[in-house]
């Protein structure tokens, strides 16, 4: 009988929150498993040591790593974004790669959407203020914290219109909102594509759904918010990298936007005094910051792990599957 091939997972903790048994036993009944929660830069070569399947998330693995590990014949990056891995290093030493894209798609859509209605009413400030006691000491039998919006009528910018602008474009259209498909930096203008400033000056809603390239990284800059509409909401599920975060603090200690929902940040996780997650800023009411879940509903989870488990499988079978290199 073959030995079964050595399986390393080098930070399997995101996708499996330690359910570790639940999440990965197809991958288990493909090879002798090891699955770490977290890995450090300097601890993946020693843990990937004689293994012959690589699976990870934030780990990188350039070309030192492979010459390090002549053993290793598959990485699968548990992420539809494959930066952390050198694909031309991969290639050059024969091992293959995969990714999972798609997996998230509808999770990512519904925070993005999470993000307007936080702003649209105000959910959770009015809850706090009744358990704290306000409604009971009113005057009224209502009362606002702040100005509430109907998104019907309203205008979405979607920039980005691959599968989850697609469906936040979608989600947009279910409110009775005007989408505006935006044109996208460094991408070729189309007549499907609103022209970017054009549709920045026209949108109440601008959300992105763009990959960190050269022609994006930093798009969102003090140009980029000055023409926007100065109370619209700018929603942020894609990279933190696109976003210069310097000129959107300037922007909201100027008093612009109506409302910035952040999932992502250009550090991860961010400095303890980062001004965009400061509870007593001035402009703290106007920005909501998530810790990068936007793709980790239990159902975009459980996809994850189930396609990486069937990349490799495929990949074992001598097929291709989601192969990126």
């Amino acid at each position: 009988m073959a030995t079964p091939p050595r399986i390393v997972v080098l930070d399997g903790f995101a996708a499996d929150q330690g359910d570790v048994d639940a999440y990965w036993a197809g991958l288990r009944a493909l090879g002798d498993l090891t699955v770490h929660p977290r890995s450090a830069p300097a601890e993946a070569r020693a843990r990937a040591a004689g293994a012959v399947a690589v699976l990870t998330n934030k780990v990188s693995l350039g070309a030192a790593d492979f010459a390090a590990l002549p053993e290793l014949r598959y990485v699968g990056v548990t992420a539809t974004g494959t930066n952390i891995v050198d694909l031309a290093a991969a290639r050059a030493a024969g091992v293959a790669v995969t990714n999972v894209p798609g997996y998230s798609t509808e999770s990512v859509a519904q925070l993005a959407f999470a993000m307007v209605l936080h702003f649209a009413h105000a959910v959770a400030e009015h809850d706090a203020a009744v358990k704290a006691g306000a409604w009971a000491a009113s005057p009224d039998w209502a009362f606002f914290r702040r100005p509430l919006t109907e998104l019907a009528g309203k205008t979405l910018a979607v920039i980005g219109s691959g599968a989850i602008g697609s469906a936040v474009a979608r989600i947009g259209a279910g409110f009775g909102m005007q989408v505006l498909r935006a044109a996208v930096p460094g991408s070729p203008t189309t007549a499907a594509r609103t022209p970017l400033a054009e549709a920045l000056a026209r949108a109440d809603v601008v959300s992105l759904h763009v990959p960190l390239t050269p022609a994006t990284q930093g798009m969102v800059d003090a140009r980029f918010l000055a023409a926007m509409k100065p109370r619209a909401i700018l929603v942020n599920t894609s990279r933190g990298g696109l976003v210069n975060e310097a000129d959107l603090v300037a922007a909201l200690a100027a008093g612009r936007l109506g409302g910035v929902g952040l999932d992502v940040l250009s550090a991860e996780p961010p400095p303890a005094d980062h001004p965009l997650c400061n509870a007593a800023a001035p402009w703290t009411n106007r920005v909501a910051v998530t810790p990068h879940i936007a793709w980790g509903t239990v159902e975009a989870r459980t996809r994850l792990v189930r396609a990486a488990t069937e990349n490799l499988a495929a990949f074992l079978r001598g097929q291709r599957l989601n192969r990126v290199d």
